[in-house]
């Protein structure tokens, strides 16, 4: 089973500054979203639903320190990635 990611422009600038900051995790990064899109449900993705402001998002994990923001709309096959970034900043209310 395989998903789309879909790259919105606002993700690709947050990831833009993401990977800039973070440049050793590029490859923990490039290997989350090739799980991601294989199999979003893998237990070390700890895929989880938000609450509050930001209800309609999941979250994935990067690492224990970082995280990736997510909206998944399961009929479609499709994955809206919304944000990245530390914990504190990605459960930030947009």
């Amino acid at each position: 089973m395989s998903y789309t990611l879909i790259f919105t422009g606002s993700y690709i600038k947050r990831a833009r500054r993401f990977a800039q900051k973070h440049p050793e995790l590029k490859e923990q990064y490039r290997k989350t979203l090739e799980l991601l899109a294989y199999n979003p449900y893998h237990p070390s993705l700890r895929i989880h639903p938000l609450q509050g402001k930001l209800s309609a998002l999941h979250s994935i994990s990067i690492n224990l320190s970082y995280r990736i923001t997510l909206e998944i709309m399961i009929n479609e096959k499709e994955i809206i990635l919304v944000n990245v970034g530390s914990h504190e900043e990605v459960y930030r209310a947009e």
